[in-house]
């Protein structure tokens, strides 16, 4: 599984949002990364469907919208009309998540499903089979700029273990503080799907920056695909007498 590495516009400049959407179709990035937020499940707001149904025709990018909403059932077809690929609810939403899921999957869309810095990892567990992403905030959300919680890591050493085990494919996914240290420290967890904003809009050359996420973050994985069989030959030995 290769590594995603989706630009989240809510790095972007605003002012100038069609032309940030350009610099990611030339940066050699995988997705578009979308922030909705509503001012009640998160103390914010960004933007709604009809700014992405602006920018669709202007990417053929896949479009992974994170819908940080406390009634996303309202929101769902409107996203999947204006140009979503995929759609992603939070756990937290608890019986309201079932339902949700299949309402995704019935418009066509990817299902993604998030988790908070707060929230037990334990509670995604009975819907990994029915999602094509899982979502690990290392952050909480609803601002962009902040510094990444460390103890989010065994979240996605966690999950990634469930869908060694199970044999599953969804894509871990995190966001969040995510710049070229963390990405690394993400990856050696088991993350393959990195969502950047102001480590990526904020430089100059968006197209260099997303190379270097790809090249730390692939470099980290294979490092720690290299050091499991050697670890696991140090414990194997240390159980001879």
């Amino acid at each position: 599984m290769g590594m995603i590495i989706a630009p989240s516009v809510l790095g972007a400049n605003f002012g100038r949002l069609a032309r940030e959407v350009e610099r990611v179709n030339a940066s050699g990035a995988d997705w578009v990364h979308l922030d909705i937020m509503d001012g009640h499940f998160v103390p914010n707001i960004s933007f709604g469907p009809a700014v992405v149904q602006t920018l669709r025709p202007l990417s053929k990018l896949f479009f992974d919208a994170h819908l940080m909403c406390s009634k996303p059932e309202i929101l769902l077809e409107p996203f999947a009309r204006a140009g979503a690929n995929q759609i992603d609810i939070h756990v937290e939403l608890g019986e309201a998540v079932t339902p949700l899921l299949w309402k995704i999957k019935s418009l066509g869309q990817k299902v993604g499903l998030v988790v908070n810095p707060p929230t037990s990892i334990s509670l995604v567990q009975p819907y990994l089979e029915q999602i094509d992403f899982l979502l690990i905030m290392t952050v909480n959300p609803g601002f962009g700029g902040q510094s990444f919680i460390y103890e989010t890591l065994p979240k996605i050493q966690q999950a990634h273990a469930w869908r060694r085990e199970k044999s599953l494919g969804f894509k871990i996914g995190v966001d969040g503080g995510i710049d070229f240290k963390t990405s690394a420290e993400c990856a050696c967890a088991g993350a393959d799907t990195f969502i950047s904003g102001s480590t990526l809009f904020g430089r100059p050359n968006l197209g260099a920056a997303v190379r270097k996420l790809r090249k730390v973050t692939e470099a980290a994985a294979a490092a720690t695909r290299k050091a499991a069989p050697l670890r696991a030959e140090r414990a194997l030995e240390g159980q001879v007498p």
